[in-house]
């Protein structure tokens, strides 16, 4: 079964999710602030994160967004009592994939988690290169290694941009609604929302386009969502 590392401060909630989640089945560890867990996630290597925004050393914010500059790709659920929209959003810029409300029932943490390691269940070692027939592209993908390329280099992505990103190349110069988007990247039970969707679709922009204000490849059509524009369309 899957190894879940836990940085939460409040013991009494860790506990909770930890019992639950090795009666589930998972490995559980349980780091209660963040230096302790980044030593837990070094040392274990676990498949996913569940990570308390408000830390006693640190946020939770802050540590995602230093996971993924650090181009580390494990799933990560941020958890809070903080239930402002703006709380939500600023952990999906900074690299999170899901956002769970304090209090929540350990049924939906379960699916949840479920839901995440089944979208990153098909991830492999990423590769630096492009095939040399792929090169002449200047975005490309790789579904089988769920790489993303840009000018032939790797682009780091979460698992929810991957996922838009491929219905994406997987259907080019379609209009897709931000529902349709939503529901790609929606998990058993996952509370996500349309502003989820822009979210994601900016940070991509960051990532694949030279101006990210006029996108050549990820355009708005007004009204009604976003297509992507293949290359020589």
């Amino acid at each position: 079964m899957a190894k879940v590392l836990i940085i939460e401060d409040d013991q009494s909630i860790a506990d909770v999710m930890t019992i639950y989640l090795e009666e589930e089945g998972y490995t559980v560890f349980c780091g209660y602030d963040g230096a302790e867990g980044k030593q837990l996630l070094q040392a274990n290597d676990p498949d996913i994160i569940i990570l308390d925004v408000m830390l006693p050393d640190t946020d939770g914010i802050t540590l995602c967004g230093e996971l993924r500059v650090d181009k580390n790709q494990i799933p990560i659920l941020m958890v809070s009592a903080k239930k402002e929209v703006s709380d939500r959003v600023n952990a999906l810029l900074v690299g999170a994939d899901d956002f769970l409300c304090k209090p929540f029932s350990m049924r939906e943490l379960a699916a949840r988690l479920t839901a995440l390691l089944r979208r990153s269940s098909m991830s492999s070692p990423a590769v630096e290169a492009l095939p040399p027939k792929e090169q002449r592209q200047s975005v490309h993908m790789d579904m089988d290694r769920r790489c993303l390329y840009v000018q032939n280099r790797l682009v780091e992505t979460t698992y929810s941009e991957f996922e838009i990103m491929k219905l994406f190349w997987l259907h080019p110069a379609k209009v897709f609604s931000r529902e349709e988007l939503l529901n790609k990247i929606r998990g058993i039970d996952t509370y996500v929302t349309e502003r989820s969707v822009d979210v994601h679709i900016t940070n991509l922009r960051k990532k694949i386009e030279t101006d990210p204000k006029n996108p050549r490849f990820v355009k708005t059509v007004w009204g009604v969502g976003y297509k992507f524009v293949p290359e020589g369309d």
